[in-house]
């Protein structure tokens, strides 16, 4: 990747990015997706590099990674885990939201 450029808009759930797509989106290079996939942190890791589609959530969820890897200097099996555990914490608090009880 090139400088600092970095793709931004909103993706619609009925879109799908190819790899390449979803690393130009984050601004790294296809093999750092590839090795998040490979390690089961993005994507579902089943399918050919070749097939892969990535949707928006899967883009939201790897500029986080890639924000974690970056900013705190952390390596990627720790940046994986505290992502894991922040996608938790939100499905929890969305689960107290709904039963009426706020965190």
């Amino acid at each position: 990747m090139q400088g600092n450029e970095s793709l931004s808009g909103v993706l619609l759930d009925e879109t799908a990015l190819t790899l390449d797509q979803l690393a130009y989106a984050c601004n790294v290079e296809p093999e750092w997706v590839v090795r998040h996939v490979e390690a089961g942190v993005l994507g579902d890791g089943t399918v050919q590099v070749t097939d892969w589609r990535f949707r928006s959530g899967d883009l939201a969820r790897a500029r986080r990674l890639l924000h974690l890897e970056r900013d705190f200097d952390a390596n990627e099996e720790l940046a994986a885990l505290v992502l894991d555990l922040a996608d938790e914490i939100r499905r929890l608090r969305a689960r107290l939201h709904a039963l009426g009880q706020e965190p």
